[in-house]
């Protein structure tokens, strides 16, 4: 690998935004380790960077798990040797149930997913961002609208995302002396599997239900591609995009 080489790793990289994002980093040269729990939706991103897909690292992983992270960031570091940027994209969210009738389990999951991976990944990131030569790199979050204007039913995810925002500006004040940027970006919309129900119509906050424009996913990896490129004195803390037409500005 030529020294020349920016190394990224994308969670949730098997599907939606985590796919589009890493599939842009690859074509603006990056070498891409990708994370998910299912190594078949992993081997078809691989596919689909068709002629990079040499410089894609396929790794199952549950960030979720302590030991699968760590094994993660091993393989990366054994594979790459440095590491320049994570995207901390996976996430899930819970059944839409009212808030008193969701179990413990379910909440945990979320939990788990949201909050405790991203963290137990930054962590890594910060050991091997602060170790290398050069030091540093950056570190982007996936936060959400719904932290700002939840949905209904929504108070798992919602709660979570809340938190990620916390995790960001900590993580971005902790990491300025070891040249350690970090950002968040909130994205409404994006035209991927989990959002198709919002072809047929979504719950809103007055109780109706109503169909909710979607974005190109696209956009969303031309804007995080937007946040990697910057030097590591720049940084973009927040950033918002959107559907035009979405309800957010106004949400209920």
């Amino acid at each position: 690998m030529s020294e020349q080489r920016k190394v990224a790793l994308v969670t949730g990289a098997g599907s939606g935004i985590g796919r589009a994002v890493a599939l842009a980093l690859a074509g603006a040269g990056y070498c891409v380790a990708l994370a998910g729990r299912r190594a078949d939706a992993l081997d078809e991103t691989v596919r689909a960077a068709g002629e990079r897909s040499a410089d894609l690292l396929p790794v199952p992983t549950d960030v979720a798990d302590p030991d699968s992270v760590a094994k993660l960031f091993a393989r990366v570091a054994e594979r790459f040797g440095r590491l320049d940027l994570l995207f901390n994209n996976a996430g899930i969210g819970a059944p839409a149930v009212d808030l008193d009738e969701l179990t413990v389990e379910k909440l945990r999951a979320v939990i788990d997913t949201n909050l405790l991976g991203p963290f137990l990944c930054t962590q890594h990131a910060m050991r091997m961002m602060k170790a290398q030569r050069p030091r540093g790199g950056r570190i982007v979050n996936n936060g959400s609208i719904s932290a700002h204007a939840p949905r209904p039913n929504s108070a798992p995810y919602t709660a979570t995302k809340h938190a990620i925002t916390g995790l960001t500006k900590s993580t971005s004040l902790d990491g300025r002396k070891y040249d350690i940027a970090c950002g968040q970006i909130d994205i409404g919309n994006a035209a991927t599997a989990m959002t198709d129900r919002m072809t047929a119509g979504v719950a809103q906050a007055s109780g109706e239900s109503a169909v909710e424009p979607r974005m190109d996913v696209a956009h969303v990896a031309s804007a995080v591609l937007y946040m990697a490129s910057l030097p590591l004195d720049a940084n973009v803390q927040f950033m918002t995009v959107m559907a035009t037409k979405m309800p957010f500005v106004g949400r209920g």
